[in-house]
């Protein structure tokens, strides 16, 4: 895969790690939701929560690199290299939520990464 191909499907992937995060810090914002009774209740706060906008935003335009990736590169290569968004997830997770990741959980995103770069590379072939 060419370097500019390959960052075009990481922007794409970052924008999508982006928006996960953002719409964790609108969830954040109304707590826990128990049922369509407090989905309800919550929908007002979570539709104007800047978190939950920009959560959208970020999706939209990750859509659209994403096309454009597609248009460059195998989706068989591209597609798994949405796994790279579970690294930066759980990295940005400790540190803007303070969320605990186990050695358990590392085990398991150092595989996803061996993963990918097996993916990545094959591309080269």
């Amino acid at each position: 895969m060419k370097t500019s191909d390959l960052v075009i499907v990481l922007a794409g992937v970052l924008l999508n790690a982006v928006a996960q995060l953002l719409l964790k810090s609108g969830a954040a914002a109304v707590g826990p939701i128990g049922g369509w009774a407090s989905l309800r209740g919550a929908l007002p706060t979570l539709a104007l929560h800047p978190g939950v906008l920009g959560g959208l935003v970020c999706y939209a335009v990750s859509v659209v690199v994403w096309i454009v990736a597609l248009s460059r590169v195998d989706v068989s290569i591209a597609y798994p290299l949405l796994s790279v968004g579970y690294v930066v997830n759980a990295l940005l997770a400790m540190w803007l939520f303070g969320e605990a990741v186990s050695a358990q959980r590392w085990l398991g995103i150092g595989i996803i990464l061996v993963g990918v770069t097996l993916v990545a590379r094959s591309g080269q072939a």
